[in-house]
């Protein structure tokens, strides 16, 4: 199922799983594929997850794993994952992705793997519905961004409708997201960014036209510019948004998750102030305001 253990190996650093968690991941894989119990386990996960593939589903919940908590149970979704690189390969060939794109595109794994450990101190897959995007063919890395393949919700569609433009909500639209851990979001990545989305699903996926780019994120906050400088990558970025929504229920754990690394419910009072974003985001909490995720939208 996942190769001999040099082969496996290997393909754990394809994917950019961190070094430390290579033997631990190697040495399980024994148990889950000699274990009918487990075994069967992935091949049901597996069978959800490629089901469709390169459809547009907004990913897939994979069944929960009916095991005592612990490595096996945190590890096992990469283990699904695994056994659906063939198809999420063939995927990528038929619609002739580059090799690269692919590589970049799945080694979020490595990420989220790393981000689990960051945030709780243990090895595991932190939200691994959000790789079967990846794994599914839904979303790509291209440059400093990932592009979500999917539809325009009806709240940013109505924003687009007033104005003017000919697309709305159920038309095709693509999702941005900001992953960690690779740099600054500078303007000239972002722009780099979006130049490789126009050219790249002009030709990998010619039957969805994406004439805009939609995000929902706390970086979307219109209150960020009252911390930030003027001329700050962040604000830079929000600035190219036409802000569709703010929702009226705040979501403080959203920044404190993504710019601490920690467990959400973290005492604010206790978060360090060494950046101007730290800052921004631990003196408003403690000055009783709240953060909100915008959605957004602008022109591809």
């Amino acid at each position: 199922m996942f190769g001999d253990d040099d082969e496996l190996a290997e393909t754990l650093c394809d994917l950019a799983v961190p070094h430390e968690d290579i033997n631990t991941v190697v040495r399980m894989s024994r148990r889950v594929t000699d274990d009918p119990e487990l075994r069967a386990a992935v091949e049901r996960s597996l069978a959800v997850l490629v089901e469709g593939m390169g459809e547009i589903r907004d990913g897939a919940e994979l069944p929960e794993l009916d095991w005592p908590s612990g490595p096996l149970q945190r590890y096992f979704p990469l283990y699904v994952l695994l056994a659906a690189l063939p198809a999420v390969r063939a995927h990528h060939r038929d619609r002739a992705i580059p090799p690269e794109v692919g590589r970049r595109t799945l080694a979020d794994t490595g990420r989220c793997l790393a981000a689990h450990r960051r945030r709780y101190g243990t090895g595991g897959v932190l939200a691994p519905r959000w790789l079967t995007l990846h794994f599914r063919g839904e979303l790509y890395q291209l440059g400093r961004l990932q592009f979500q393949r999917g539809r325009i919700g009806s709240w940013t569609g109505d924003s687009i409708a007033a104005a003017g433009l000919p697309v709305g909500t159920g038309d095709f639209g693509l999702g941005l997201h900001i992953p960690d851990f690779l740099g600054p979001l500078t303007p000239r990545a972002v722009d780099r960014s979006l130049e490789l989305a126009r050219a790249f699903f002009a030709r990998h996926y010619p039957d969805e036209p994406y004439q805009v780019v939609t995000c929902g994120s706390w970086l979307l906050d219109p209150q960020l510019k009252r911390y930030l400088p003027e001329g700050s990558n962040i604000v830079r970025f929000q600035e190219r948004f036409h802000i569709s929504r703010l929702p009226d229920e705040p979501e403080d754990d959203v920044p404190v998750r993504f710019v601490f690394g920690g467990a959400p419910d973290a005492d604010v009072e206790r978060l360090p102030r060494r950046t101007a974003l730290e800052r921004a985001v631990v003196d408003h909490l403690r000055g009783g305001g709240h953060w909100y995720v915008g959605h957004g939208w602008f022109r591809l």
